[in-house]
């Protein structure tokens, strides 16, 4: 068990503040429960993606497989429950950014592909499961936006998206199931988090891998994880945080 478990968000933003304050080389792990708070459902929750009644599952219509053999399946599911358009950042990513800005966050490592971190300012976010705000052509590499990818829907056949420029197929810029992470992004996720002093975990499950193995690079003095679920690190934290994210970072 953690040493320190906190419910209260106004007792979890006061410790914050002073981690980030007494530490030099923060680094943000966080996944989907970042961004419910911003209207975008999770996946593992009651009300999460998972729990919700499809014509295949969830995890089938995000695989590499059914992209290729069902395209206009696939990018009907991908408009309408992967891609949030409205979707505003709300106080942890107001904050994280604020933090970076400030010299107290190295960086942020991302499971999510709202963009909402960069929406919020922040610059140097690790995406591990790529972007919907990045579309790109099979063929000739030429990038699209979600909002092109969204006003497509009632032009193109079936609604697949086609690139204008070759006529070649388009594929969001996200790891499906069956996919392998990004080398890159892999690489420089690992590098932040064996530098960091102070990790912070927060609105994951951790059960996702590979993503969820990257926390092992960790070696610093303080670990903490905020998510209102148990998860299977909680035993290795120093801080145990349980209420909402978003209410977390009000300092």
């Amino acid at each position: 068990m953690a040493s320190q478990v906190i419910s209260d968000p106004q007792e979890a933003a006061q410790e914050l503040a002073h981690l980030f304050d007494t530490h030099q080389h923060a680094v943000f792990f966080g996944g989907a429960g970042v961004s419910t708070a911003s209207g975008i459902p999770d996946f593992r929750s009651v009300d999460g993606l998972y729990h919700q009644q499809f014509d295949y599952p969830p995890e089938t219509m995000l695989s590499h497989s059914f992209y290729e053999s069902h395209p206009a399946e696939f990018f009907d599911f991908y408009r309408k429950k992967m891609i949030a358009l409205g979707a505003k950042p709300n106080q942890a990513h107001l904050k994280l950014a604020e933090l970076e800005r400030d010299g107290k966050l190295d960086a942020v490592v991302t499971q999510n592909i709202d963009g909402l971190h960069q929406l919020a300012g922040s610059q140097a976010v690790w995406e591990l499961h790529g972007s919907v705000h990045r579309n790109i052509c099979q063929a000739c590499g030429a990038s699209y936006s979600a909002e092109w990818i969204c006003a497509r829907e009632s032009e193109d056949e079936h609604g697949v998206p086609v690139c204008p420029a070759c006529g070649g197929r388009i594929k969001p810029d996200v790891v499906l199931y069956e996919e392998p992470l990004d080398e890159r992004v892999i690489m420089g996720a690992v590098d932040a988090i064996a530098h960091a002093d102070m990790l912070i975990i927060g609105g994951t499950s951790l059960v996702v891998y590979p993503a969820a193995g990257l926390t092992q690079y960790f070696r610093g003095n303080k670990l903490v994880i905020i998510n209102r679920d148990p998860t299977p690190q909680d035993r290795n934290a120093d801080l145990l945080i349980s209420c909402d994210i978003a209410q977390a970072f009000r300092f």
